[in-house]
């Protein structure tokens, strides 16, 4: 993430003030309403961005990564060892990135109202 730097500086007994806002790198951030699951590298493929509630097979997720909720209203997700979202964890809230999940077992994610 880019840190919001804020410059002032003397210029001939002038200020200058020179702001760079904050920017969201799209390839690593999670959309506002998506649950997201990082790549090793920091990343967040395309395929790996749900939006839409029930469970979403996984392919080709393996190692330890991070998921991201940024649903809004309290919604959720679970991560499950079957594929079509059974065998799985208990719901998980609370909005932001969690501690990395080992993927190689797991095969599919529910998104929960």
């Amino acid at each position: 993430m880019a840190a919001s730097l804020i410059l002032t500086a003397g210029v001939l007994g002038s200020t200058a003030l020179v702001a760079a806002a904050p920017s969201a790198d799209a390839a690593t951030a999670c959309p506002s309403g998506a649950v997201c699951i990082r790549e090793t590298n920091g990343t967040i493929l395309s395929k790996n961005i749900f939006y839409s509630y029930g469970y979403h097979n996984l392919s080709n997720v393996t190692g330890n990564r991070v998921v991201v909720n940024s649903q809004t209203g309290g919604a959720g997700f679970k991560v499950c060892l079957n594929y079509g979202g059974t065998n799985c964890s208990s719901v998980t809230r609370a909005t932001g990135d969690y501690a990395p999940y080992n993927f190689t077992p797991i095969n599919s994610i529910v998104l929960v109202a």
